[in-house]
């Protein structure tokens, strides 16, 4: 299918004052929206993380992708990486720029700014040929992916500001085990889900040991649970709350830094008889970190993400790595739209590897933000149905989708800091240390 043009459009939505390891949530975040069109005069659509350089590249790639064919998207890999050149620091994330990252990871421009170029090809193909994108990456395995419950610290407050832009807080304020394991029930309650992930690196650890086990106390030993303090912690504190949590834990990630960090964690766990896995999407996250962390046993799971990773057919292929190695893979989230939900599922149904429940941030997403016409996604027993429109499988509401960029106009939020609006909200002497704890 040939493009006819190609339509970068940012939009904001609300986004709660959830807490991390180096601060909180800003009250909006901003994705980027690009539609391809094609020549039949049908669009297809992908959606990324924003920051201002990924917004200037993507508009500035608008020539050299219209009169491309979406089928072949080497072609437009190609244009992508010509275009950019040499990644450097004006292009950087700033969702991963807030945590110090590996440069490999902060710099992956590549990746980032193809993927949401490649989604939108994906859905345009598959809407033009009359097939779902699943089958496009290989065919799906299965109908429904199943998502984790994703758990946060936070502040009381929905999101948004203002009189008029203000959510509601749907879920109250979150600083206590207490007050965790309410959130657990309440999403659990509205979605399904079947297993649950606590956002950690908040409190001091033993806060949050406490908080895990409140959680196994209330939920069961067949409810998995999951901890990720975002490299918060050194070795030898992520040994010591691994210990503590030998027994309960499906998987241990990202405590501390680096993928030294994580191999002297799992030898250390390892001697002490305790073989829990350890999950990254921190310091493995590109094709040329695999074959270091495989040599040092750094991690045995590997949260893809198809926004970092170049596509959702690289994270097909990472899956298939990760099979012949004997390593696990889920997918990893950040605050998105409905457009990232469906290209996770129909991903997570093409990759039969995938046996851990994703991650999505979608059950913090309000109603009134999202894009897709008909409104938010539904979830049932904490499963998305793959479905078998072609393309994604969805239509743009294209008033909300105008409603969202009109807000993006307002807002003055741009590049994601959460330091900085700890520091404007919480504690003014507030500063970034990784590991903390």
């Amino acid at each position: 299918m040939k493009i006819t043009d190609m339509i970068v459009t940012s939009v904001t939505m609300a986004d709660a004052p959830l807490r991390n390891s180096v601060g909180i949530h800003e009250p909006y975040v901003n994705r980027i929206v690009v539609e391809l069109v094609g020549e039949n005069g049908l669009s297809g659509f992908g959606e990324a993380s924003y920051s201002s350089r990924t917004f200037d590249d993507l508009v500035a790639l608008r020539p050299d992708v219209i009169g491309l064919d979406t089928a072949n998207l080497n072609a437009i890999l190609k244009v992508v990486g010509e275009h950019l050149g040499s990644a450097d620091e004006s292009n950087l994330d700033p969702v991963f720029k807030n945590f110090d990252l590996t440069p490999r990871l902060m710099n992956s421009a590549l990746a980032r700014t193809y993927s949401p170029i490649e989604v939108a090809a994906l859905d345009l193909s598959g809407r033009a040929w009359g097939v779902p994108v699943s089958e496009l990456l290989g065919g799906r395995t299965r109908d429904v992916v199943p998502f984790s419950a994703y758990l946060f610290y936070k502040h009381a407050g929905g999101g948004g500001e203002g009189t008029d832009d203000v959510r509601d807080d749907i879920y109250g304020e979150a600083m206590t085990a207490d007050a965790i394991v309410a959130q657990a029930r309440q999403m659990i309650d509205a979605y399904g889900f079947r297993s649950i992930k606590l956002k950690g690196g908040v409190h001091p650890p033993d806060v949050e040991i406490a908080t895990i086990r409140a959680l196994r106390d209330v939920f069961g030993p067949d409810v998995p649970l999951r901890i990720d303090p975002n490299c918060a912690w050194t070795v030898e504190t992520s040994q010591y709350v691994g210990t503590e949590l030998a027994t309960t834990l499906e998987y241990f990630e990202d405590p501390t830094p680096e993928i030294n960090g994580m191999s002297a964690l799992r030898k250390a766990l390892l001697e002490r008889g305790i073989d829990m896995p350890l999950a990254t999407n921190m310091c493995v996250t590109s094709f040329s970190d695999i074959p270091e962390s495989i040599a040092k046993d750094a991690v045995q799971v590997i949260l893809g993400d198809h926004h970092y990773w170049g596509g959702l057919r690289a994270v097909v292929e990472l899956g298939r790595i990760c099979s012949t190695f004997g390593i696990g893979i889920s997918m990893h989230s950040n605050s998105h739209l409905g457009i990232s939900l469906m290209a996770m599922a129909h991903l997570a149904a093409a990759v039969p590897m995938m046996t851990y429940d994703a991650d999505t941030h979608y059950p913090w997403l309000h109603e009134d933000d999202e894009i897709i016409r008909g409104g938010k996604i539904r979830f049932v027993n904490g499963c998305v149905l793959v479905p078998t429109k072609p393309g994604l499988g969805f239509e743009i509401d294209r008033d909300a989708l105008q409603h969202g960029h009109e807000r993006f106009l307002r807002c003055s939020y741009r590049d994601r800091d959460d330091v900085l609006y700890m520091r404007r909200t919480v504690d003014p002497n507030w500063e970034k240390l990784l590991p903390r704890w």
